[in-house]
């Protein structure tokens, strides 16, 4: 299809509207959720922390026995539930106790968020065949030829 000029441009200016609206700059929580959501153990966590409220170090455990990237470190997990926390996706409880004793959970808009989570792994699901037939026909398209 080709396109005039004034078309791409009005398509451009409808799509620069509708980002200002949702959010364009690099804090906004449309960005900084769909980056979450798009990074390899932040979706794995809400799965998790969906089925129960967890300590950190069972939490980490459970995660590296379901990952296919295998056991998270530290470090990262720390990292991927401060950011949860702070998008007000998972809240932190911390006990009175000598030590403390510390257990992450969804809250109301994490467990929806999770919700969403589970529905987008479901629709992927669904169209598993569908999406490895591209996948096989790109490839036979692009690395099959002898060049």
């Amino acid at each position: 299809m080709i396109r005039s000029e004034a078309e791409t441009e009005a398509m451009i200016a409808a799509l620069r509207a509708e980002m200002a609206t949702n959010g364009h700059r690099r804090d906004d929580p449309v960005r900084v959720t769909t980056a979450l959501m798009g990074d390899r153990w932040s979706p794995l966590i809400l799965l998790v922390l969906g089925m129960d409220t967890w300590r950190q170090a069972d939490l980490r455990r459970v995660l590296g026995r379901l990952s296919s990237e295998g056991e998270i470190s530290q470090r990262v997990l720390t990292l991927k539930l401060r950011a949860l926390e702070r998008e007000g996706f998972v809240a932190r409880h911390a006990t009175g106790h000598v030590p403390p004793q510390v257990t992450y959970g969804l809250t109301d808009l994490g467990r929806e968020l999770q919700e969403q989570v589970y529905r987008q792994v479901c629709w992927v699901a669904e169209r598993k065949d569908r999406i490895e037939a591209a996948r096989a026909h790109f490839d036979r398209a692009h690395f099959d030829r002898a060049d």
